[in-house]
């Protein structure tokens, strides 16, 4: 993991420009996986803006959601599609993974595996950064909970667990303040005494795939803001009525400057097997653009299904 792929990750927040309607989209908004039964009186049910603010600042079952794959088999399903400039479709690629981890060890068989178009260099890396970025974090993240990587000097093992807290937060924990991410880091502290006066917050009830109940908190900015002010644009927590653990993220970011150009859509959600919470869809689309880097656009989708018990 290197200095380029922090950069790429710090624009991979990076959504459709004006053309967007005409590309092919993935449904990142877990907002439509939820039936609203009404608008939540939040006093009536002995709960106040706070609760939920200090619920998405201190909850760590969201991120621990992925690291209990380790006791799991599954099957994982991964889309990836590029666009050129005027939005058409230039790259495809397709997976179909079986992950198992018998005896401790961690392994991936591909039962499916499909590529098509502009996605690759010739070495076989990605042409993208951004395909590269959301490999790594989505699609093979949690490899480095189940293995030890080998071969790894201290100072870049160092460096890399820096870098891979970055991009955990800004992913898993948003809302904080993310210290060495270039231009950013203190648009990303939302909740702070700074930002905090640009946006609203709404309240909501629902079923949550039909049959759990859950509060829906969605942090908006004020139409009086100007969408320069911030970065985040609106971010949407579903939690469990029951016990409070979050059960979805959706997250719609964007800032342009004359340095860079960035706008994202991504959704996160999980759900519970034997009484675990694990992953079972993530989708991104979007592009970024920065100096002497080619404007990058994708979209992603990752399914997760057929959970089985180790």
């Amino acid at each position: 993991m290197n200095k380029k792929i922090l950069i790429a990750f710090c624009f991979l927040f990076s959504a459709f420009s004006s053309h967007a309607q005409q590309v092919p989209r993935f449904n990142p908004d877990t907002i439509l996986t939820i039936v609203i039964d009404s608008a939540v009186n939040i006093r009536s049910h002995r709960l106040n803006t706070q609760d939920f603010i200090d619920a998405v600042m201190n909850d760590t079952s969201f991120y621990k959601a992925f690291q209990n794959m380790k006791s799991y088999a599954f099957t994982a399903e991964n889309r990836i599609y590029t666009y050129d400039k005027k939005n058409k479709v230039n790259g495809k690629v397709y997976r179909r993974l079986l992950h198992s981890n018998i005896a401790g060890k961690h392994h991936i068989e591909y039962t499916a595996k499909r590529d098509s178009g502009n996605v690759f260099k010739k070495n076989g890396k990605y042409q993208l950064y951004t395909a590269e970025m959301f490999d790594y974090i989505f699609m093979n993240a949690y490899n480095s909970d189940f293995v030890k990587s080998e071969g790894t000097s201290a100072e870049n093992k160092s460096k890399n667990e820096g870098y891979k807290a970055k991009l955990k937060t800004l992913v898993f924990t948003p809302g904080r303040k993310v210290p060495g991410i270039p231009f950013i880091s203190s648009k990303t502290e939302i909740f702070g005494p700074e930002l905090r006066q640009f946006y609203t917050y709404e309240f909501a009830r629902g079923k949550y795939l039909d049959s759990i109940p859950v509060y829906r908190f969605k942090v908006k900015r004020k139409r009086s803001t100007s969408a320069d002010d911030v970065m985040i644009q609106e971010m949407t927590t579903i939690f469990d009525v029951n016990n409070f653990e979050i059960l979805g993220r959706y997250i719609d970011m964007k800032y342009s400057n004359m340095l860079f150009d960035f706008n994202v859509q991504m959704n996160i959600e999980l759900n519970r097997f034997n009484e675990q919470l694990l992953p079972v869809k993530i989708s991104y689309q979007g592009n970024w653009d920065i100096p002497f880097h080619k404007e990058e656009r994708a979209s992603f989708l990752i399914v997760h299904k057929d959970y089985k018990k180790e």
